[in-house]
């Protein structure tokens, strides 16, 4: 019994951290309503400041007036953010700013790296809390018991902000209607300001208050930022009480899984998670979202299909991509084949973001299981490559199937956490089932048969496929079926009030999309000639959104020239440079900021301008309406 008190007790210490973090992101989301990725970062470099400081400062005061001091000054760097990036795309879509925060991130990856090394950091002992107490034989760190007064603590002290003070009735009354707060005179910018700096101030230190508990390291923000967002869901999106009662209830999840299933531990969160979200779809506190802003995928302009001379362009382009091996290396192609692979990928989620409406955080998933099907199919059946190809995806269909059916009665921000939480699980038995997936060894061995062996025939082969699923997705955006789905994304009630079924429209687009990536899961296979968990990974899911988001959300191709220029430009990094991420991140962000619509959104409105200032008559393909050209 003492055994489990103490476990019980440990947990309690690890919610108090998280809760920290977790209460700053809601904030920061009710107010501002963006989903910041960069919350992790700021919690990492939190946790690196304060280890920099407590280790040049002595004594008591040095320990934790470093603790404080690096909390305060990630806060100013938050406010720097605030100010110099996140204002200019405070009116685009909520997507946008998801990959602003997620281009900040990658730079802080690299540049912690470059200040502080690639090594772990072992902090020092808290002064006054580095013994013991013994608790009937087991030893109860005093550490521990110090956070476990500090959660509740740092809740009372929120709670008479945000109840009790002026400021905080302007945060409450903006998380409910911001467009009354402004209509009342109060200053959005400053107070969004103050926001962002009160839930960094939170981030970091949560981060600080880390070092004499675990060692700083510079992949620390990615593990955190997972379980924050599943906190932060659980208990409802700009509750801070929810943000504690969910930080306790995962954090015992965590102490208590490993003991109770631990064939499961690791999906137990993401299991609490997918219930709550089906049961309660805004979360143990939280209260039903307000109609958003306008949400990816509404386009400014009608789509049209293209014309005949675009036709003959994209031909064009598909026989001069087709000619790489007459004159590339292996390595090229290889790359090439990666690069059509990811293709199919992009254009999978951008169907679903774009003619949906529908934005997932989980869609690797559907990859992934696709590559396991023909993994499955390869090694234990022995079927050849044609039928691996054919049967492994399906794999992949009936995980959009039965994962699509539950996440598509939600909606917004609470639709792309579930499917998150769908991705975490399957990539969780992928890890923990190593008899049958390998666990992180994966399955080895997948190779292409003798006549796609060649790196040039193998290409070919990716190209046609991803030629084939684009073409076949943009022939669904102008079928009756891609006209009904346009209708549910632009207004569910509307569509529903002349006969179509909304769910059943995007439940029917949500496996469409998760068929085609598990195609690209398959191909990826064979490029590889191996399947791992990473191939399920939240990491490839981001990846997805970026290329997405970098060719153009509101274009009905973007996805193509997105998937090009991301995969080609991280490809080359990699082999260029040891701070990939850093000018990876810097290019992702230029590009939020430059071009908010998108590599293909931004050509578009450029053609747009010049067929305006065009005299009439003078050039037949300008005068064209825009959405005709894309």
């Amino acid at each position: 019994m003492a055994f489990y008190v103490v476990q019980f007790l440990t947990g309690l210490a690890s919610a108090a951290s998280l809760f920290l973090v977790a209460s700053g992101l809601s904030i920061i989301f009710g107010v501002t309503r963006i989903v910041n990725f960069a919350h992790g970062a700021f919690y990492m470099i939190g946790a690196y400041i304060a280890f920099t400081l407590t280790e040049r400062l002595s004594g008591a005061f040095g320990f934790w007036g470093g603790i404080v001091v690096a909390a305060l000054a990630v806060a100013l760097i938050g406010v720097i953010v605030e100010m110099v990036l996140l204002r200019r795309i405070y009116h685009a879509p909520e997507l946008f700013q998801l990959l602003a925060t997620f281009g900040l991130t990658l730079m802080v990856e690299d540049l912690v790296v470059l200040i502080w090394g690639p090594d772990d950091l072992v902090g020092r002992r808290a002064p006054g809390f580095r013994g013991a107490i013994d608790f009937f034989g087991q030893n109860i760190p005093s550490y521990d018991l110090f956070l476990i007064v500090l959660g509740p603590v740092v809740l009372g002290i929120l709670w008479l902000l945000f109840q009790r003070t002026r400021w905080g009735v302007l945060v409450r009354a903006a998380t409910q209607d911001r467009d009354m707060v402004a209509a009342l005179g109060v200053n959005q910018k400053w107070l969004f300001t103050s926001v962002f700096a009160v839930g960094v101030f939170l981030a970091a230190l949560g981060g600080a208050l880390q070092i004499p508990r675990d060692a700083v390291h510079h992949a620390m923000d990615l593990r955190i930022i997972v379980e924050v967002f599943v906190v932060v869901v659980i208990g409802g999106l700009g509750s801070i009480i929810g943000a504690f009662v969910a930080a306790v209830l995962v954090s015992e999840l965590n102490a208590f899984g490993i003991l109770i299933f631990p064939k499961i531990s690791i999906i137990l969160v993401f299991l609490v998670m997918a219930a709550v979200l089906i049961v309660r779809p805004w979360g143990l506190f939280g209260r039903p979202e307000a109609p958003a802003r306008k949400t990816p995928g509404l386009t400014v302009n009608p789509w049209r299909p293209l014309t005949s001379n675009e036709r003959l362009a994209a031909l064009a382009a598909l026989v001069l991509a087709a000619t790489l091996p007459l004159f590339a290396g292996n390595y090229a192609l290889t790359v090439g084949s990666e690069i059509a692979i990811f293709v199919i990928f992009a254009v999978s989620l951008h169907f679903l973001m774009s003619v949906g409406g529908l934005a997932s955080f989980g869609h690797a998933a559907y990859f992934g299981l696709g590559a396991y099907g023909v993994a499955f199919l390869a090694k234990m059946a022995g079927l050849p490559m044609i039928v691996c190809l054919l049967l492994g995806p399906l794999l992949g269909c009936m995980g959009a199937a039965v994962f699509g059916f539950f996440a598509v009665q939600l909606s917004g921000v609470y639709f792309a956490m579930l499917t998150l939480a769908f991705a975490q699980i399957v990539w969780s038995i992928a890890f923990q089932w190593v008899s049958v997936t390998g666990g992180d060894n994966g399955i080895l061995g997948v190779w292409p048969s003798s006549w796609a062996a060649s790196p040039s025939h193998f290409y070919w082969l990716a190209l046609g496929v991803a030629a084939l699923v684009t073409i076949t997705l943009r022939v669904m955006v102008f079928s009756p079926f891609g006209y009904a789905l346009r209708a549910t994304r632009d207004s569910v009630l509307r569509s529903e009030a002349i006969g179509i079924n909304a769910k059943r429209m995007q439940w029917t687009a949500f496996v469409i999309a998760g068929t085609a990536a598990g195609i690209g899961g398959a191909l990826f296979a064979y490029l590889k000639g191996s399947v791992f968990p990473d191939n399920l990974g939240i990491s490839l899911s981001v990846d997805a959104l970026v290329m997405v988001l970098l060719g153009g959300v509101e274009t009905v191709s973007g996805a193509v020239i997105g998937a090009i220029v991301y995969k080609a430009l991280n490809i080359w990094l990699v082999s260029q440079t040891d701070l990939s991420k850093l000018v990876l991140g810097g290019f992702i962000v230029l590009i939020v900021v430059v071009f908010p619509k998108g590599i293909v959104g931004m050509l578009e409105m450029l053609a747009q301008r010049r067929r305006k200032a065009t005299p009439p008559g003078s050039a037949t393909l300008l005068a064209k309406p825009i959405g005709f050209a894309e």
